[in-house]
């Protein structure tokens, strides 16, 4: 990866036009998130008050990776303000295609990481991983995700076509 090239940031309003065409590119490049392409239906306006609302979030955030101006990958981490549950949170990573492989989405979970440590709150970070994702496994089990569970036909391509995902939890 071009380390030097890469930078990460907390999203800002002004990501919300990018955000929003980033996430329905991405969605057409891969089985493994939870919306295909141009599926992702969100508002500039929408999408700039949720940028804002996360950001006013002590224990949630919403990251971005450019390379010049371009976004090459977005990860989120969100917790819900229930005492109760507090402690946890759940994050999702994703990075356009032309980019994978170069340890974009290492550095974004080591990002997610150092902001969940910093919270002093959230202890334990969930996941769910398509279970034919091996490359992204094998990257969160680099981090000591340990498996919890599986989630049968939890993605549904069609109607006859399903895929597990796997449960994943990190213990900080």
């Amino acid at each position: 990866m071009l380390q030097n090239d890469l930078k990460i940031a907390r999203a800002l309003k002004e990501d919300a036009g990018d955000l929003l065409e980033y996430l329905n590119l991405i969605g057409g490049e891969s089985d493994n998130l939870l919306f295909g392409a141009n599926e992702f239906h969100m508002s500039i306006a929408e999408e700039e008050a949720f940028i804002e609302e996360i950001s006013n979030s002590a224990a949630s955030a919403l990251f971005v990776a450019k390379i010049g101006s371009e976004i090459v990958s977005v990860a989120n981490i969100a917790a819900t303000p229930r005492k109760r549950l507090a402690h946890q949170a759940t994050i999702g990573i994703s990075v356009k295609q032309a980019y994978w492989n170069l340890g974009i989405a290492t550095a974004m979970m080591q990002e997610i990481i150092n902001f969940a440590k910093a919270t002093k709150v959230i202890e334990i970070i969930s996941l769910e991983v398509n279970a034919t994702n091996t490359t992204a496994m094998h990257l969160y089990k680099k981090f000591g995700f340990v498996a919890i569970g599986k989630y049968d036909n939890f993605f549904k391509f069609s109607d006859d076509y399903y895929a597990d995902a796997i449960l994943m939890n990190l213990y900080l």
